[in-house]
């Protein structure tokens, strides 16, 4: 399955960006260069998260496990452009389908393990998989008793023990090598061919596919192999869910590059994150704004922990304190990398070559979009981007004015899978994608500064959520008579979740009220509101539609004349 246009591809190509490898070729060169040297090690949580032992695996013995998948997928009829909708943690099982997956030519979708069947049944129905792969067992889920109901015509794949009779167990299926062989032969992958199909929710709350050629992910990846100096064999400790663009296109493309360690974590877990760095010597790692203001402010617990293995620490999804930044970088020598980016193909990083100075580097990216090798070749831009009015108008070429950020270039992907309404809006006439995002130029054209979004996404941890997703589900609560999701600032979150509602009767809604209902609907726990505030009228324009940043000010206006915490409730 490939998307781009033929002119697209060669001017890509000419420029160097996009090339003839596919992720099982890049995997395949660093086994057979490095068969001994340690690829993969799991969670040493990982029989409390999931099952099974924890491994650590070599390039050999990742590729054998890689063969023994791939082989067992295509004995079960998987086959080239067939759909996969994944629901698996962080373990090694996960790796290995990927690249199975990238071998025989399949297509990788990747679904949060919070997600139930709500969010689900909206992915099965825009991709349409061949099958659905799931663990029998992970902590707080039930991924298999959620998903067999929704799974008409649908095969079901498991890793881990007890697995349902009517499923194909993954960890212990054969193929044929023969047959593997063959098959391999007969449909050769384009590093043009759909690679992933992941997951953004948008502003409308419905499931927007983003597909990505193994091409649009080799692209991406330029900015955060030299933003954060990775080097031959580093060791990469990845916290972040193998779903989105920071754990593929950021720890992922980074391991393959360097043909490093691959080190997995999940859940976050500050205690087991600091053990691994202290056991397993990274020398890069991801990890959330939040959870580096805590670790900086606790003195005693990073006098307890060695860090010294680490060189960089990647953050970004919320904005990054100044202080943070130059504390991590005078008091313990490493260097925090600022990121922002999108599953779309947005990927802005700021390391310490772009800007030496820790203060600046928390809000500023780099307009240049170019980057030495390993990637860059110096002809093109590997990110183009300019400012655009959010009314519409020229693009703004002068410091300090706010305007849409819109992208194009070979790491973008080529529209919403499909989508093509979802796709026509969020591109402009003449080929640029609108992010939603508001930055502004700085420092005399150089860099942009982060100002907001467009849209009214919540990002709660680092998470994005669709506030109009859990309106639309509110509307038929017989207790509501208006309903309106917002974000609320949060210090350890970044931003939790409002509802504003109007009731129906005369009677207070209780917070439980609300949740219970939404948990009814099999809605993710991580989406459900936290703080209630209740009115006479939500405000509304013209249209009838009502206007959500002016209720968000109402409430904070509320909480301000009340002067109570803005977080911790409901959950």
């Amino acid at each position: 399955m490939i998307v781009a246009g033929e002119d697209k591809r060669r001017r890509y190509r000419q420029s160097g960006w996009w090339g003839d490898q596919s992720f099982a070729d890049l995997f395949a060169a660093n086994a057979a260069a490095h068969p001994d040297r340690l690829a993969l090690v799991d969670a040493p949580n990982r029989a409390d998260f999931a099952f099974g032992e924890p491994r650590r695996l070599t390039y050999a013995e990742l590729a054998a496990e890689i063969d023994r998948l791939a082989g067992a997928l295509v004995a079960a009829g998987i086959g080239k452009d067939d759909v996969l909708l994944v629901q698996l943690p962080n373990i090694g099982e996960f790796v290995a389908l990927y690249f199975a997956a990238a071998k025989i030519g399949a297509i990788v979708s990747p679904a949060a393990v919070q997600y139930r069947s709500h969010e689900l049944t909206g992915m099965i129905g825009v991709v349409e998989p061949k099958a659905f792969v799931c663990a029998t067992r992970v902590k707080g889920c039930d991924h298999v008793g959620v998903a067999a109901p929704l799974l008409e015509g649908i095969a079901l794949m498991t890793f881990g023990p007890s697995p349902p009779a009517d499923a194909l167990d993954l960890s212990t299926a054969q193929g044929d090598a023969t047959a593997l062989a063959a098959h391999v032969a007969a449909n050769p992958v384009d590093a043009d061919d759909i690679f992933t199909i992941c997951w953004t929710s948008g502003t409308t709350g419905v499931p927007k596919g983003v597909p990505r050629s193994h091409n649009h992910w080799i692209a991406v990846a330029a900015a955060g192999y030299e933003a954060m100096k990775v080097e031959p064999g580093d060791v990469l400790l990845n916290p972040f869910p193998l779903i989105n663009m920071a754990s593929i296109g950021g720890i992922t493309m980074c391991w393959l590059t360097s043909a490093g360690t691959m080190v997995l974590h999940h859940p976050f877990d500050p205690g087991v994150y600091l053990k691994q760095i202290a056991t397993e010597r990274p020398s890069l790692t991801i990890a959330p704004p939040a959870v580096l203001n805590m670790l900086l402010q606790n003195e005693a617990l990073l006098a307890s922990v060695d860090l010294s293995s680490l060189r960089v620490i990647a953050s970004g999804s919320a904005p990054l304190a100044p202080a943070m930044v130059r504390g991590f970088q005078e008091k313990l020598g490493i260097i925090i990398v600022n990121v922002f980016g999108s599953n779309e193909g947005m990927s802005f990083i700021t390391g310490e070559g772009d800007m030496p100075d820790p203060d600046k580097r928390a809000s500023l990216f780099p307009r240049r979009g170019q980057y030495p090798p390993p990637y860059g070749t110096g002809r093109a831009p590997n990110i183009e981007s300019r400012l655009v009015p959010p009314g519409g108008g020229d693009p703004i070429e002068m410091d300090g004015m706010a305007g849409e950020l819109q992208i194009r270039g070979p790491s973008l992907f080529e529209g919403y899978h499909n989508a093509p309404e979802q796709t026509a809006a969020a591109f402009t006439d003449d080929g640029w994608f609108r992010t939603g995002d508001l930055f502004e130029i700085a420092e005399g054209g150089d860099f942009y500064r982060f100002v907001g979004r467009c849209k009214d996404l919540i990002i709660r941890g680092g998470v994005n959520i669709a506030p109009e997703e859990i309106d639309q589900l509110l509307g038929g609560h017989p207790l509501l008579a208006e309903a309106c999701v917002f974000s609320l600032p949060d210090p350890t979150m970044g931003e939790r979740i409002g509802l504003a509602y109007v009731p129906r009767g005369a009677d207070d809604v209780s917070l439980a009220d609300v949740t219970d209902y939404l948990r009814a609907k099999d809605l993710a726990v991580f989406k459900l509101p936290e703080r209630l505030f209740r009115f006479d009228a939500l405000p509304r324009n013209v249209t009838g539609k009502v206007m959500r940043s002016e209720v968000r000010e109402m409430a904070l206006a509320q909480l301000s004349l009340n002067n109570p915490s803005p977080s911790g409730e409901g959950q």
